[in-house]
């Protein structure tokens, strides 16, 4: 998860703190006014979840394991970008990030010790094929099998993402995901995973947040490779969507064992007014955003997310490729952190030929891009947290049990979903971030409200275990239940994490 995926660093963050400060709930007053958003404790201390709901944390290669160029791995396009001057805040790498390639012993007994049940991991593409072709590299298969068996061994499920944006460089050069070649590289990769780890890896996503991948990466210029073409945007996300149907059949091909959902972003979105040209513009963001990729497996198609027709020609679209899309997911994955505003904008005439860097527009008159014709806004009425978010936990409410009624009621993972503070060790090595556990207190809460309410939801999994590298942001944010040292790597549980185990442990959130 990367914060310039909702907003950019502006004066957001600056007005929320000065109009929301914030204050835990438990010390709030009957008199106090309550701040806007929050959820009131009766709430919190009420909330149940089902005796077999799996508590989990998600983590991510590149972000954590360090040895970048370790046991024949191959460069990768983060290795690349990063260790370009001027692209990372603080000028730091993912070279070692947590290193967790060597330390991940230790983090699996921390993440045994907090009860953890479920552990999503993703697998470094060009650590198992350096260039994204050919045979694998039996030396990072082997230490993703030494992964996956120190986790059964601590009686912990192991949830695999397949691609978590680290793109070997060498498949960047041949044209990246525009280039439709890439669906069956993809597809060949993860038969390998499947026939090497399928034995004992039963859960499986293509990839982490599919749409970021091909927007952030080639129109919006802010991942690597930087690009600033929505018509290379489509083609990216037309072979995304091609490569997560082509994997789901290599995977289940090669492992019966297997069963396949997906990690899609999503943010519950609302009209900035009641208007219906606002109306039908948070339709188009929900189904860019949230459903473009679930509607291509499930359908064989995708969502009208544009202000005219689903541009199929520009995307590459050929015969036959309805049933190349198509993936009977066996449950759906979504991430949750924050909502948006939508307002129309298909009418205003202001593309300056590039993108805004985000999909948050700053400038509400325009919009992102002129093809979904809507601007979307984080707004600031809930309090932020420190890496800019807006806190609302009714979102994850509104989410869920739309997703819930709108397929019918499938199986349903909590893919990722947290928050980030700066707060480090105190003088006697405790690390008290409350605003953390107030943040999940109020979000759990909304979440078993969905499941008494009928959603399907079996698993959380919390972003994340430990500090890690934020992608573009470096080490200037922190979402993990364990504060990291990025000097010593010292690994302290945080009084968030403490508290993540009561959670695991009783089902509740009065612990």
């Amino acid at each position: 998860m990367d914060r310039r995926l909702f907003a950019t660093r502006s004066l957001a963050a600056a007005a929320g703190a000065a109009f929301y400060p914030w204050r835990s709930l438990a010390s709030t007053t009957a008199k106090a006014v309550p701040v806007p958003g929050t959820i009131p404790d009766a709430a919190i201390n009420a909330a149940r979840f089902p005796k077999d709901f799996l508590w989990g944390v998600a983590t991510a290669s590149y972000q954590n394991e360090g040895a970048w160029d370790e046991d024949g791995k191959g460069e990768s396009i983060w290795d690349r970008f990063t260790h370009t001057p001027g692209k990372v805040r603080g000028g730091v790498t993912g070279d070692v990030a947590a290193d967790q390639y060597h330390l991940y012993p230790q983090d699996i007994a921390l993440a045994k010790s907090l009860n953890v049940k479920s552990y999503r991991f993703s697998i470094s593409w060009p650590r198992i094929q350096p260039t994204g072709i050919g045979a694998p590299n039996m030396k990072g298969i082997d230490h993703y099998s030494r992964f996956v068996d120190t986790l059964l061994a601590a009686g912990i499920r192991p949830w695999c993402t397949m691609y978590h944006w680290d793109l070997p460089q060498a498949l960047e050069d041949r044209g990246g995901w525009p280039n439709r070649d890439l669906a069956n590289y993809f597809a060949d990769y993860a038969g390998i995973l499947a026939k090497h780890l399928g034995d004992r890896v039963t859960v499986w996503a293509p990839f982490n947040m599919p749409w970021a991948i091909a927007f952030m990466s080639y129109a919006a210029g802010a991942f690597p490779p930087q690009g600033t073409s929505f018509p290379d945007f489509l083609k990216a996300a037309h072979t995304l969507a091609l490569a997560q149907g082509q994997a789901f059949r290599a995977v289940k091909a090669a492992s019966p064992k297997a069963t396949v959902g997906s990690a899609y972003e999503m943010a519950p979105a609302y009209p900035k007014t009641s208007s219906a040209a606002d109306r039908a513009a948070t339709e188009r963001y929900h189904a860019m955003n949230n459903v473009f990729f679930l509607e291509a497996a499930l359908k064989g198609k995708y969502p009208n997310a544009f202000v005219g027709e689903t541009p199929y020609e520009a995307m590459g679209f050929k015969a036959g490729d309805e049933k190349l899309l198509r993936a009977p997911l066996d449950w759906i994955g979504l991430h949750y952190y924050t909502r948006r505003i939508i307002s129309d904008v298909s009418n205003a005439h202001c593309f300056g030929g590039g993108f805004s860097g985000t999909e948050i527009e700053s400038d509400s008159a325009c919009a992102r891009d002129p093809y979904t014709g809507l601007s979307a806004v984080m707004p600031t009425e809930g309090p932020l947290t420190e890496a800019g978010l807006e806190s609302w936990p009714t979102g994850i409410y509104d989410l869920v049990t739309r997703i819930s009624k709108d397929y019918n009621h499938p199986f349903l993972e909590i893919t990722e979903s947290g928050c980030g503070y700066l707060d480090s060790p105190n003088e006697q090595g405790r690390v008290p971030d409350a605003r953390r556990i107030d943040w999940y207190r109020q979000t759990l809460a909304e979440l078993a409200r969905a499941i008494k309410d009928g959603a399907k939801v079996r698993a959380y999994h919390a972003w994340t275990l430990l500090d890690n590298f934020q992608w573009g942001e470096g080490f200037t944010e922190r979402y993990g239940l364990i504060y990291t040292d990025f000097r010593s790597l010292k690994r302290t549980i945080k009084d968030s994490g403490h508290w993540y185990g009561r959670v695991a442990a009783f089902n509740r959130l009065d612990v």
